[in-house]
């Protein structure tokens, strides 16, 4: 496959990554389907969701590229040796895009969601923050992702746990495999600058 050809087709391949990274966030912004958790200041939400990886990360700063780079393999200005020299520099932010979500999207995943949860046996010791996490810092951390029993300290969202793991689930393939994808582009593109886009090849 030609250099040129081979931009199209991850440029084209980028556009659904970039799509479910944004959609998986912004769902991640209304845990339980509900406006109430986004509209108290954030303060009830998972930080790691309020630092916007998949919309900014795997979504925006991989729009982009995925745009010049699906050009570069067209007929036009940018399916040249320059046009190819260029999507290593926007191959190489969508890189820095990704590492972004599946980075911030793994944090959240071993800390565990912001819930709603009990400190004793009292009921009056109900409080809002992130048990999985604190047992983690106090060294008493029996990992949550293997006992499903544990899910349950969560009292508020609900299934709030679930829905944290499934979407950052979500946004660790997605920005994973557009990190394979901008870093493949990236030695494309270096091919495609020293050798040409094959534009006039049969």
């Amino acid at each position: 496959m030609c250099t040129g050809k081979c931009a199209k087709c991850i440029g084209v391949s980028l556009y659904p990554l970039v799509f479910v990274s944004i959609v998986s966030n912004l769902f991640l912004l209304f845990p339980d389907f509900k406006l109430e958790f986004v509209e108290n200041s954030g303060e009830q939400l998972t930080p790691e969701v309020l630092y916007l990886g998949g919309i900014i990360g795997g979504g925006l700063l991989v729009l982009v590229p995925a745009i010049h780079i699906q050009a570069t393999g067209r007929e036009g200005c940018c399916n040249n040796r320059c046009g190819m020299f260029l999507s290593i520099l926007f191959a190489a932010i969508g890189v820095a895009g990704s590492v972004y979500c599946f980075v911030i999207s793994i944090v959240a995943i071993v800390r565990g969601p912001t819930c709603e949860y009990n400190l004793g046996t009292d009921s009056e010791n109900i409080t809002w923050g992130r048990p999985f996490y604190d047992n983690l810092k106090n060294f008493t951390f029996d990992n949550y992702l293997s006992n499903t029993t544990a899910w349950d300290e969560c009292l508020s969202p609900k299934d709030v746990v679930v829905f944290n793991l499934s979407l950052f689930s979500i946004a660790v393939v997605a920005s994973g495999i557009e990190l394979i994808l901008c870093t493949i582009q990236m030695f494309n593109g270096l091919f495609g600058c020293i050798c040409g886009t094959c534009r006039n090849k049969d």
